[in-house]
């Protein structure tokens, strides 16, 4: 099983740890790409200031985004558990996950894709930064294209036979599409609120909420060491768990399905 997570918007703003280690990363095969994203963010941020931050997506007040981006390669390093914050890596947990029985499965089975760094895994120490996936960073366009191009093939090996629970906004699913098999065996979590209005039930997506269950379901899979090889054995898991859990039909032959985890008031 692999569970592929977004980053956090929100992130640690320093570390105690060396230097990054470009080649020390999980995949060390996109230590290139990682580079080049690195200098046209540099290239950036070391220009005007009101044109970094449009590119950036950044407001007036997120100036001091700019100065890390800018410190990379000598700002003090932390694990990407540490690092990334927010409300779905606050119910996931990472760091008590990663000194109990479960340290094993969270290493091997978590994935978080990262504007700047492509894909790292929970150990990876990385200096903080900001940069969305959804950002055309110049010269070298949209990033979830640019990272497509670069992970399609490490991370299309590591996925081989393994049930992908996919957790990742819009933006960062870009930047890797399952085909095929691996397509099949792909689960894409969508967290529906299901609430009664006028004696009638309604679902609705919530955004905030959706952070926080997804955050919810993977460490109920990491800490109960659930090891589902199929969609079915996935939504059995869950419901096992006490989670309320829907397996949609897939749209298509060779495309992922969408697993609907109800909450409610």
């Amino acid at each position: 099983m692999l569970i592929l997570l977004p980053p956090s918007e929100g992130k640690a703003t320093s570390g105690e740890g060396p230097r990054l280690d470009p080649s020390s990363l999980t995949f060390p095969d996109l230590t290139g790409a990682r580079e080049e994203v690195a200098a046209a963010l540099a290239e950036v941020c070391s220009g005007p200031e009101e044109t970094a931050l449009e590119v950036l997506g950044l407001s007036a007040g997120q100036t001091d985004a700019l100065k890390r981006n800018l410190d990379l390669a000598t700002a003090p390093t932390l694990r990407s558990a540490d690092l990334y914050t927010g409300v779905l890596y606050d119910r996931l947990g990472l760091p008590s996950l990663l000194g109990s029985p479960a340290a094993g499965r969270a290493r091997e089975r978590v994935l978080v894709f990262s504007g700047l760094w492509g894909v790292v895994a929970p150990e990876d120490r990385l200096p903080p930064y900001r940069l969305s996936m959804g950002v055309r960073l110049p010269p070298l366009g949209g990033l979830g294209a640019y990272w497509r191009r670069a992970v399609s093939g490490p991370l299309g090996e590591l996925a081989e036979g393994r049930l992908i629970v996919d957790c990742r906004s819009a933006a960062y699913a870009a930047a890797f599409r399952p085909k095929g098999a691996t397509a099949e065996r792909t689960v894409s979590v969508r967290v529906l609120h299901e609430r009664v209005v006028s004696g009638q039930t309604r679902r609705s997506v919530v955004s905030h909420m959706a952070k926080a269950t997804r955050g919810d379901i993977a460490r109920a899979l990491l800490a109960e060491g659930v090891d589902a090889a199929t969609p079915y054995e996935l939504v059995s898991a869950l419901r096992d768990l006490g989670h309320t859990v829907e397996l949609q039909p897939a749209a298509k032959a060779g495309t992922a399905r969408t697993m609907d985890v109800v909450v409610q008031d």
